[in-house]
């Protein structure tokens, strides 16, 4: 029977067999332990188990004291070094179990002994891969990368969550994450939900906003990762934080630019300017497409914009080419007859611009169309009238050619603002006066009409040039800052108005204990000057305007207002006024070009001040606006060298 036994622990391969008597002595080994250990059978036999251990083990008497134990407990386990014949060391798994008699005495101790080296080295190398990860993942600045448990309760914490939150780990370590979502979404329990999310599809991904420490709020880009071990055990989750405060920033602005934009072309009546798709079907639609080709937005919206051309033109393919030249070369433009919804025809100028993604794919159309039937008609009737004006048929094929040619640069609505136009514009009203001179006495009063309203739209034109010049001048990025004495600004603006103040026996007081501002004077002059005209212009019928001026210090800047007893604003109006364009009387009652308020609000945005309205209708309205009290104005606002 022990010789049965024996053979089944000489069978044992992966574990060294030690029996031991009650003083340590080795008893019987299998051929494993010579293996393991590195001794040989007959080195091993009758020697004690002591030499098994390290050296420092020896001299602790760390074999006593486990065979204590086993003796004790009945039983010890333990990893540990142990030491080989040639002085090497491997890692082991211990279990030693004392044996006892029928007498309940001590007989001796079973020894198994396994090698895990190599099992030790993997965990090391793997808690060193560990470690390495977790001190790449805390050392990450620009996202917020933690570990939440089972219950959404934060676990680990590095810098870029710190930095994003302000949360040091000390503070939110064990705290819940819910800790950062606005108090609505903690009362509709959206924390858990997302939880949820997550371990039903593995993963949870938005973008929302969350709380910092401070109370503040920032834009965030969240991904909550579902956590699981080796065993396929719910253990937590990844959460993956990124401040996007300032894409999201940016995008508003693009979004209100592009909507302002929006809106300017919506409102523009000369002028059809609409949006095609890739296949030319129409997408946008604006108040001027309406009122020169006489379609609603829902009648159109979706149709192919060959709608517009001859029977003829659709027949050649004129639509689908013109489409065809615009994508190779950028732009199609020309002049031609085409229909409006009542069967018309109407001569129009049209400019078509491909538009592209950023990757180069062609994604629509702009089309711009301008109504120049009139213009078409009067040429017309300029030349049948030709052979009855011979004397001045030289002159007229001059002015004729001129016409032409600045007309041509007139259609052109991306270059309506330009500096170009203003000599364009000499031009025509010079040769309109040399031709109303030259006219026999007995001529056509309807051409002398024509001339006349051609003269008046001419200047009425270089008001609104000059204006929308004056508009664009304010968007450069870099002006000049000085100290301008607010007396001199005052007396420059009061003198450009006199004219208009004794026109309608105004009253001005001003009041004021300020000396000096920071600003671009020239700005600044006209900036009070377009109030101050604004007051004078909106006074009530039969009362003379009385206009106060008050400048006070706040704490830092200065504050101007401007106080009048004219027909006042009403209320919905008031978020409107500053609107480029936008005019809220009739022109004949109230003459202008809908710019001003707008040249007012641009000044002093550009001075990083605010402008805004307090009104009654038919009370007065009073203006008020910001200027810095020193040079921190703006940071793409030059200082004047002189002035440091």
């Amino acid at each position: 029977m022990l010789n049965d036994y024996r053979l089944f622990f000489q069978s044992i391969e992966h574990y060294a067999l030690l029996l031991l008597n009650s003083h340590g002595i080795i008893q019987f080994t299998n051929k494993a332990a010579s293996a393991i250990c590195g001794y040989s059978e007959a080195e091993l036999l009758h020697r004690p188990f002591k030499q098994l251990y390290t050296e420092e083990d020896q001299r602790l008497k760390r074999d006593e004291l486990e065979l204590f134990t086993a003796q004790e407990a009945n039983a010890f386990e333990a990893e540990y070094w142990r030491q080989k014949k040639d002085g090497s060391r491997y890692w082991t798994h211990t279990d030693i179990s004392a044996v006892y008699n029928e007498q309940n005495q001590l007989e001796g101790y079973t020894v198994l002994i396994k090698d895990i080296s190599e099992k030790k080295k993997n965990e090391l190398e793997l808690r060193e891969k560990e470690e390495r990860y977790r001190l790449m993942i805390e050392g990450v600045t620009e996202y917020g990368i933690f570990m939440l448990d089972t219950e959404g309760n934060i676990v680990t914490w590095n810098e870029g969550a710190k930095r994003i939150t302000g949360y040091p780990s000390y503070e939110i370590i064990g705290k819940n994450f819910s800790v950062f979502y606005i108090a609505e979404d903690r009362q509709s329990h959206k924390p858990e939900r997302e939880l949820e999310i997550a371990i039903a599809t593995g993963k949870y991904e938005e973008e929302g906003w969350r709380v910092r420490k401070d109370g503040k709020l920032f834009w965030s880009g969240v991904t909550i990762t579902t956590l699981y071990n080796e065993d396929n055990q719910f253990v937590g989750f990844s959460k993956v934080t990124r401040d996007l405060t300032e894409r999201k920033e940016e995008e508003e602005k693009l979004r209100q630019s592009e909507e302002r934009f929006r809106e300017l072309v919506q409102q523009v009546k000369d002028y059809g300017i609409f949006m095609l798709d890739e296949k030319g079907r129409i997408i946008s639609w604006n108040e001027g497409a309406k009122r020169i080709n006489g379609y609603e937005a829902e009648e159109i919206i979706g149709k192919y914009f060959s709608i517009f051309y001859t029977e003829e033109d659709k027949i050649n393919g004129k639509p689908a080419n013109e489409l065809k030249i615009a994508q190779a070369t950028g732009k199609y433009e020309e002049e031609g007859w085409r229909v409006r919804k009542n069967g018309m025809l109407f001569w129009t100028n049209v400019v078509i611009t491909a538009l592209f993604n950023r990757h180069g794919k062609l994604i629509g159309y702009s089309k711009v169309t301008r109504d120049l039937t009139e213009r078409k008609e009067s040429e017309r009737a300029l030349k049948e009238s030709s052979d009855r004006y011979r004397l001045l048929a030289d002159e007229l094929k001059i002015t004729n050619t001129e016409l032409a040619r600045t007309n041509k640069e007139l259609e052109q609505f991306t270059s309506i603002v330009s500096h170009d136009l203003q000599e364009p514009l000499r031009t025509i009203k010079s040769f309109l006066v040399l031709i109303d001179k030259k006219l026999p006495q007995n001529s056509s009063p309807e051409l002398r009409s024509y001339i006349q309203k051609a003269t008046y739209a001419g200047n009425r034109m270089k008001e609104l040039i000059l204006n929308l010049l004056q508009y664009a001048q304010l968007s450069k990025d870099d002006i000049s800052v000085e100290a301008v004495s607010v007396t001199t600004l005052l007396g420059e603006a009061l003198q450009n108005i006199k004219d208009r103040m004794d026109a309608t026996g105004a009253t001005i007081t001003i009041e004021n204990d300020i000396a000096y501002v920071y600003g671009h004077k020239v700005q600044l002059v006209q900036l009070l000057q377009n109030l101050l005209a604004n007051a004078l212009k909106f006074s009530q019928p039969g009362r003379p305007p009385r206009i106060h001026i008050k400048i006070t210090r706040r704490e830092s800047d200065i504050l101007f207002s401007i106080t009048d007893n004219g027909i006042g604003i009403a209320s919905e109006n008031k978020n409107k006024i500053f609107e480029i364009f936008r005019r809220l009387h009739v022109e004949n009652t109230y003459p202008g070009n809908g710019i001003g308020l707008s040249i007012c609000k641009k000044i002093v945005d550009r001075h990083n001040g605010r402008i805004w309205p307090e009104s009654k209708l038919g009370e007065g309205s009073t203006f008020h606006f910001t200027i810095k009290a020193d040079k921190a104005i703006k940071e793409n606002i030059l200082i004047s060298p002189e002035n440091e």
